[in-house]
C-alpha cells in the first residue's frame, strides 16, 4: 500500500470574472479558454487539474506564460479561492479550514517562496529569515537557533546583519529560501523563484536546491516556465497549457513518450543525454550465475545467449565478478567442473541509477558483460546494454 500523499489536488478549477458559473459550465463542455473569454468575459485560469505530491518529492509545475501555473500554486494554500475542486494537505480539505486554521497552516505547514523575494527592506537578513517563526510566536532562542541554522544552510550566515539592499539578487533569493527552511514547514511552494536571476546565479541556486533536497528531503512544489530547469529539478513534472493538464510524468517519460504534438514540439530541443539516466535504460540481465554452478552447463547457456561473459552474484545479488567463456572453457579442460572464484575476473564496469546518459556513452561496450547498475550496497539492479544507450541517443519523440 503506497503512503498517503502530503498534498492532493482534485479537479482544481479557477475562473476570474463575474460570470463564473457560466464559464464553469462551458469549461466542463470542453469549450476552449479563448472562446469562454469571448462569450462570458471571464478568464479560465485553471481547469480540472488533479495531482498528488508524495512526501519528500520535488514536484514541478511547468508551462509557458499564461498557462495557469502561478494561479495553480496559489490555489494550493488558498491565497486564491478555487471555483471548483479541492486541495488536501495531510488529508485535511483546505476549504473546511477557518481563517485562523488557514493562517496556522500557512505559518507552520505550507510555506511559500516568491519570485520577487518578498523581503522587508527595513529588516536585516536575520530578521527577514526569522519572520515566519516570529509570526508563529516562537521564542527568541528558537528564532535565533533556527534562523542561523537556515542562513548557514544557504550560505548566508556571514551576512545575517546586512539589509536586503546590500545583497545581490541571488543572495536575496537565498534569504527567501532560508525563511522557508527556518519555519520548518512540511511543504514548500516555490513560484518561479529563480526566474529573475541571471543565468549563472540561477544555475547556482538550482545547484543549492538540489543539494538541499538531497540532504533535507523537503516536499516541494516548484513552478517554472523553463523546461531545462524543470527537467533538471523535478522528480515528476506537470505540464500545463491554457490552464489544463497536458501531461504528468517524469522528465524521462515526457521526453520518451510525449502525450501529443504540443509536448513533442515542446521537448524537441531538450538534450536527452542530460535528462535520461541509467535507471531509464535499465534492463534485466539476460542471465546471471552463482558460484558452484556446473561449468559445462554455464558454457552452454552462454553459447545459447551468444554472450561472452556473465555476472556471477552472491545470495544478495552483489557482483562477485565475471565468468568469461574463455576462462570457463580453460577450467573445463583442466578438469574443474564447478564455478569457483578462480574463474572470475573483474572485467566489468558498474554505475549508479542516477548517472546521466551522457556519462554512459564512454562506459558501455568495453567488456564481455553490459554495464551494471548497482545500488549503494553493491546489489545488481540491472544492466544497461550498449544498444539501449545508442537507441536512447538516436530516438526522436513520436508525434501524434
Amino acid at each position: 500500500m503506497s503512503p498517503a500523499p502530503v498534498l492532493r489536488a482534485t479537479g482544481l478549477t479557477k475562473v476570474f470574472g463575474a460570470r463564473e458559473a457560466e464559464a464553469l459550465r462551458l469549461a466542463r463542455e470542453g469549450v476552449a479558454r479563448g472562446e469562454i473569454l469571448r462569450r462570458t468575459g471571464a478568464t479560465l485560469a485553471v481547469h480540472d487539474v488533479s495531482f498528488d505530491v508524495q512526501r519528500g518529492e520535488l514536484f514541478v509545475v511547468m508551462g509557458l506564460s499564461g498557462s495557469g501555473k502561478s494561479t495553480l500554486v496559489r490555489l494550493l494554500n488558498r491565497l486564491v479561492e478555487p471555483s471548483d475542486g479541492t486541495v488536501e494537505v495531510d488529508g485535511a480539505d483546505l476549504r473546511s479550514l477557518s481563517d485562523h486554521d488557514l493562517r496556522t497552516l500557512r505559518n507552520r505547514t505550507v510555506s511559500m517562496v516568491f519570485q520577487h523575494f518578498g523581503l522587508f527592506p527595513h529588516r536585516t537578513v536575520r530578521e527577514n529569515a526569522a519572520y515566519g517563526l516570529k509570526v508563529r510566536g516562537a521564542g527568541a532562542v528558537e528564532q535565533r537557533e533556527r534562523t542561523d541554522w537556515a542562513l548557514e544552510t544557504v550560505g548566508l550566515l556571514d551576512r545575517a546583519d546586512a539589509r536586503p539592499d546590500e545583497l545581490s539578487g541571488g543572495m536575496k533569493q537565498r534569504v527567501g529560501l532560508a525563511r522557508a527552511l527556518a519555519a520548518d514547514s512540511d511543504v514548500l511552494l516555490m513560484d518561479e523563484p529563480f526566474s529573475a536571476l541571471d543565468p549563472l546565479i540561477r544555475r547556482d541556486m538550482q545547484d543549492l536546491l538540489v543539494r538541499l533536497q538531497t540532504e533535507l528531503r523537503k516536499t516541494i512544489v516548484f513552478i517554472t516556465h523553463d523546461l531545462n530547469e524543470a527537467m533538471r529539478l523535478g522528480d515528476r513534472i506537470l505540464l500545463l497549457k491554457d490552464g489544463r493538464t497536458v501531461q504528468l510524468g517524469t522528465g524521462a517519460e515526457i521526453i520518451s513518450s510525449p502525450a501529443d504534438g504540443y509536448v513533442a514540439d515542446f521537448v524537441s530541443d531538450v538534450d536527452r543525454s542530460r535528462v535520461l539516466r541509467a535507471a531509464d535504460l535499465l534492463r534485466e540481465p539476460r542471465m546471471t550465475a552463482r558460484l558452484g554452478e556446473d561449468v559445462g552447463e554455464l558454457l552452454r547457456r552462454l553459447g545459447a545467449a551468444e554472450a561472452n561473459g556473465v555476472y556471477v552474484l552472491d545470495e544478495h545479488r552483489r557482483v562477485l565478478g565475471v565468468a568469461r567463456d574463455d576462462l570457463l572453457a580453460r577450467a573445463l579442460q583442466e578438469g574443474r567442473t564447478s564455478v569457483s572464484p578462480a574463474e572470475l575476473v573483474q572485467d566489468h564496469l558498474t554505475t549508479t541509477a542516477d548517472r546521466a546518459l551522457i556519462d554512459l556513452v564512454q562506459l558501455v561496450g568495453r567488456h564481455p558483460v553490459p554495464l551494471g547498475v548497482v545500488d549503494d550496497t553493491g546489489r545488481l539492479d540491472g544492466v544497461v546494454p550498449r544498444a539501449a544507450v545508442l537507441d536512447a541517443l538516436a530516438a526522436t519523440p513520436v508525434r501524434s
